[in-house]
Order: structure tokens, then C-alpha cells, then sequence
């Protein structure tokens, strides 16, 4: 990374409520991903990766689960000047209320920001799947005298609905910036140009492409705190439109893996993704390694099992079954005669006792993980779940909505929420 001044900020987003139940018990940034991340370890690696060091995390619900997975895991030795400072919303003498969008966050936490000698302010989204050089788009924004540059990712025209769409020159200037567009005459009027279009390397040219917003932004210092010098709370629908009369506004383009895990079921289809033979994210990339956790666990151990397109987590047990297209999380317990197809088992965060196992069986309590001859297909197992003998759980034709046990589903997919028990038998 060059030797310029920047601090990173990570969006740890509001109460998740597009990822309920996985965020019922913790914010977004701290929902496992690919059977032993988190979410959040994705821009932390990326940052990590591109020589940044320097790393705040803005968050305000259920952040305990964060701040263990943090402490944990994001040591930083004394002369490196590295650190990664969760910030979390505060009352204040200005402000008794929570974030109110993320200008707003950013704008509160200004005064912790000028503890540390900085120039440039890059800030990121806590949920996204993607592998970025950040060293890339700072040298650009240096490059080209920005105020301000949009990281930017090139979509069809039939799939950009949702997404902060830009109307960008030929140089790369930003022209025109439009939050979520539904008109398809306005999406037209934001397609690329002739000359970009052809420039781009990795999408099918039959059709148009707007440049949609990642939600990743370079400010200069100076730039991003005379822009929160208001009541703006938000950047894509209030801050971004508003400098583009009077400062330079950038975009750079970025043509690989993205995905943004807002919803239970783009969790649930990034996650199954890992499982394909050469899966969208490469997790296996050691020069580029997404960090998280040292768990010391042992590898997984699996018995008498068909496995075909699964991802098997760290010190996991799986007895005489049948996964398919799956991903099992840490410390997974799958015992004898269990079919799984399109799961995503979250594991546990411990192992029990064979005095806890003895008690359960004395009260009819399911251990953690799965019992016996289970059947389950179209789900997602959060942590600690304890399943019973015989229990199927598949989708059917229910619509969205709480169903027996506190099993839910939501977009579509089936979600066994953290710690929930399903009784044995139990038909879902």
C-alpha cells in the first residue's frame, strides 16, 4: 500500500432486519458465513490484505457476539500501529438516539476518527462477499485529484433493481447519481457508454450495463466532514447527490465476485455456493487469506458417510449419512441416518459434556446438533440448534411466517433459529 494516510471504516449496518432470525441474537457483521467466518472478516481481510491496518467498526445492536469474535481474533502487535476499534452507538451531550443511517454513524464518530493522523477516509459495507485490492481505488482517487470515489460494479439492466445507480463519463467521472431507480426510463438514461462498455472484460456484451454503487467510498478527510456538516443520514440517497454539483466525484470499476448478503436468502445462496466444484469465492487463495478465529479445534471427523458438493467445518462429527450441497459449520454433530440437501448448519459454539448428553436423555432434551434419521433439505441450522431423533424440516408450500418451535421461514428458505429445539418426530 502506498505510504498515504488512510483510516477504514466498516458499516456494521442497523438491526438486521432483512437477516432475521440470524440477527436476533447478533448484529449483521458477527452471522457466520462458509461454515467458520463471519461476515465482518471479509472487509477486515480485504483491508488487511491491501496494507491497511487501521480499521473501525460501527455497529449498535446485539454487538456482544462481535466484540468476543473481535477481541479474539484481531490482535495487532505494538510497533505496527494496527488496530481494529469497534465503535458502538453512545449517548453524548449532541445525541441521546441510535444511528440513523450511515451518514450518520460516520458523522458521530468524527471525534474518535481525529485521534489518528489521516487524509483519506475509506468506508466499507460489514455485509458484502467479495475479494478487493482497496490499494487499487485509493491510488486512483489519488490519481485523479477526487474529492470523493465510488467503488462500482457493472450489472444488466434487468438486474439492478435496489442498487444506487451512477451515470459515469468516459474518464470516469460521475455525472449523475440516482438511489434505487425504478423508472426503466431513468435506468436507461444511466447505461454505460459506448466506450466503457467495451471496455469491460467480464460481463456478456449482448446487453446494456449500469455501474451500480457497492456502497464502498474514498473521501478525503476534508471532503467527508464538510459533507456531515448537516443533518444528512444517509450517503447513497442524501450525501453522494448532493456533492455532485460542487466536488469531484469518481467512480472505479470493479469487475469481480460481489455479493451482498442483505437478505436470509442471498445468505443462504452465497453460503451454497461455496459448495459448488468451482465455487464464485475462492476461500483457497493464499496469498489474498480471509482471517478469522483460531479455534484449535480438531479436523472433522466423518463416518461411513456419501458426501458430494459439501463444505465440512472445523472439529465437526458426522455418522452413516447423506449431505448433499451443503455447508457444515464448526463443531457440527450429524448422527446416524440423517439426509441433508441444500442445508446450511451453522455448528455450535461448544461441545457438550457426556454428563450434559446424560442428562438430556433423562429429560428428553435433544442434544445439540442432529439427532437420529433426520431428513431436512431448504434450510438454514443456526448455531446451537438442537434437532431431535427423526425430525423432517422441508419447505413445502408454507408462505413466510413462524411455524412449530420457533421454526421460521423467511424468503423462501427454512431458518431453525440459534439455540431453538425441535422435539423428535417433529414434521415441519
Amino acid at each position: 500500500m502506498p505510504a498515504y494516510n488512510v483510516i477504514s471504516v466498516i458499516m456494521g449496518g442497523g438491526r438486521g432486519t432483512r437477516l432475521y432470525p440470524l440477527t436476533m441474537e447478533r448484529c449483521k457483521p458477527a452471522v457466520p458465513l462458509a461454515g467458520k467466518y463471519r461476515l465482518v472478516d471479509i472487509p477486515i481481510s480485504n483491508c488487511l490484505n491491501s496494507g491497511l491496518n487501521r480499521i473501525f467498526l460501527l455497529t449498535q445492536f446485539h454487538t456482544a457476539s462481535l466484540h468476543r469474535h473481535i477481541q479474539n481474533t484481531y490482535r495487532f502487535d505494538p510497533f505496527g500501529g494496527g488496530f481494529v476499534d469497534i465503535l458502538s452507538a453512545e449517548q453524548t451531550e449532541k445525541s441521546a438516539d441510535w444511528y440513523q443511517g450511515t451518514a450518520d454513524a460516520v458523522r458521530r464518530n468524527l471525534q474518535h476518527f481525529r485521534n489518528f493522523p489521516h487524509d483519506i477516509v475509506l468506508i466499507l459495507s460489514g455485509d458484502q462477499l467479495y475479494r478487493m485490492d482497496y490499494a487499487k481505488i485509493v491510488e486512483q482517487h489519488v490519481a485523479t485529484g477526487a474529492d470523493v470515489t465510488i467503488a462500482a460494479i457493472p450489472f444488466p439492466t434487468s438486474k439492478v433493481e435496489g442498487l444506487g445507480l451512477m451515470r459515469v463519463n468516459d474518464d470516469l467521472s460521475i455525472a449523475e447519481f440516482v438511489e434505487k431507480p425504478k423508472d426503466p426510463a431513468v435506468i436507461n438514461s444511466l447505461t454505460l457508454s459506448p466506450t466503457l462498455e467495451a471496455s469491460l472484460r467480464h460481463v456478456n456484451k449482448g446487453e446494456k450495463h449500469c455501474l451500480a454503487s457497492m456502497g464502498i467510498y474514498v473521501f478525503n478527510r476534508k471532503t467527508l466532514n464538510d459533507s456531515l456538516a448537516n443533518t444528512m443520514t444517509d450517503f447513497g440517497k442524501e450525501v453522494i447527490p448532493s456533492l455532485l454539483a460542487g466536488k469531484k466525484l469518481y467512480s472505479y470499476i470493479f469487475e469481480g465476485y460481489w455479493e451482498d448478503i442483505g437478505t436470509v436468502k442471498a445468505f443462504f445462496d452465497a453460503n451454497l455456493a461455496l459448495a459448488q466444484p468451482l465455487p464464485p469465492f475462492n476461500f483457497f487463495d493464499e496469498e489474498d487469506p480471509i482471517y478469522t478465529t483460531e479455534n484449535y479445534l480438531p479436523a472433522s471427523k466423518v463416518n461411513k458417510c456419501s458426501l458430494d458438493y459439501a463444505v465440512i467445518g472445523d472439529g465437526s462429527i458426522i455418522e452413516d449419512s447423506f449431505i448433499r450441497h451443503s455447508v457444515i459449520g464448526i463443531r457440527s454433530f450429524v448422527r446416524n441416518g440423517c439426509h441433508l440437501e441444500d442445508v446450511v448448519m451453522m455448528g455450535a459454539d461448544f461441545y457438550e459434556t457426556p454428563d450434559e448428553m446424560a442428562a438430556n436423555e433423562k429429560t428428553g432434551r435433544p442434544n445439540i446438533g442432529l439427532g437420529y434419521n433426520c431428513r431436512i433439505s431448504g434450510a438454514i441450522i443456526d448455531k446451537n440448534a438442537r434437532i431431535g431423533n427423526n425430525v423432517k424440516i422441508s419447505l413445502g408450500n408454507k408462505a413466510d411466517g413462524t411455524y412449530a418451535h420457533g421454526v421460521m421461514i423467511r424468503d423462501g428458505v427454512v431458518v431453525v433459529p440459534k439455540g431453538c429445539t425441535v422435539p423428535g418426530d417433529t414434521v415441519i
